[in-house]
């Protein structure tokens, strides 16, 4: 089963720069260096294997019409499905691009340092709401972090926003145990739901609610004053599952829509490699 992790935060991260065009998923050549090496992407997307799999089986029954932005499209709300979240109908036909940008990824998609206004600004940027935001967030109720991405949070602010309990005192020593303050083991992971890691569901943002969010950007929408909005979409997704269902299944459509292809795009015949 493809890593939701790759598939629904792929397309996430993609529409950040140019909309979700498979432009991730080129490799470095000599006149192209591709994203994937971006700080906000190493070692957080895997899976590409799985996508050249699928590319493989489609080209060799059906060649030159199903573009990879479409297959990563359609394994996100696929992947959303078997791990017991939503469906959603989906517009097809994306094309390729034929371009990626390293210096773009590097300085438009989120990272989890980041406080909730940039981010805020790069979403609406792309003409999705801050609704759209926070239900998207909603994905890493699947996934990892790397120790790299959650270090200053669980030594900094961690103990101001996180329940003063003795399990969230334990989760805080297990996390530090595996992480420690003085650097190494950046490439640990912990996932980002530590409650149920495996299964689509809305304990992500009851998470949030205890102030035990891993990373800051996804804590900042509840612990932030300037969160106002996001502070009350955070708390009706953590009490109304149904509500987090159906606006995560919205907002995928309408990402999934942004398309943009700056260079007209194209169907690849490898997902790694333009068309020559």
């Amino acid at each position: 089963m493809l890593h939701l992790q790759l598939s629904i935060n792929t397309c996430v991260k993609l529409v950040i720069f140019q909309g979700c065009d498979g432009s991730v998923l080129l490799d470095d050549t000599i006149t192209l260096q591709g994203e994937k090496s971006a700080t906000p992407n190493v070692d957080s997307l895997k899976g590409f294997e799985i996508i050249d799999s699928i590319k493989n089986k489609v080209e060799s029954d059906c060649p030159g019409v199903v573009s990879c932005a479409d297959i990563l499209a359609i394994a996100a709300r696929d992947s959303t499905v078997l791990v017991g979240g939503p469906d959603w109908e989906m517009y097809l036909g994306r094309k390729d691009s034929k371009t990626a940008s390293y210096e773009l990824a590097n300085s438009n998609l989120p990272v989890p340092s980041e406080g909730i206004l940039p981010i805020i600004t790069k979403f609406l940027y792309q003409g999705l709401s801050v609704t759209d935001m926070v239900a998207l967030s909603g994905s890493h109720t699947i996934g990892v972090a790397r120790c790299q991405n959650y270090r200053a949070r669980i030594y900094g602010d961690y103990t101001v926003t996180a329940d003063q309990s003795t399990a969230s005192e334990s989760y805080l020593n297990d996390l530090r145990a595996s992480c420690p303050a003085a650097g190494g083991d950046d490439d640990t992971v912990a996932p980002m739901d530590n409650v149920t890691p495996n299964l689509f569901d809305n304990s992500y943002y009851q998470i949030l609610l205890r102030g035990e969010g891993l990373l800051n950007s996804d804590q900042e929408m509840y612990s932030s004053f300037l969160g106002v909005q996001t502070k009350q979409l955070v708390l009706q997704y953590a009490h109304d599952p149904l509500a987090f269902f159906h606006q995560f299944a919205q907002s995928m459509v309408a990402m999934g829509n942004i398309t943009n292809a700056v260079d007209g795009g194209e169907v690849r015949r490898s997902c790694r490699f333009v068309n020559t």
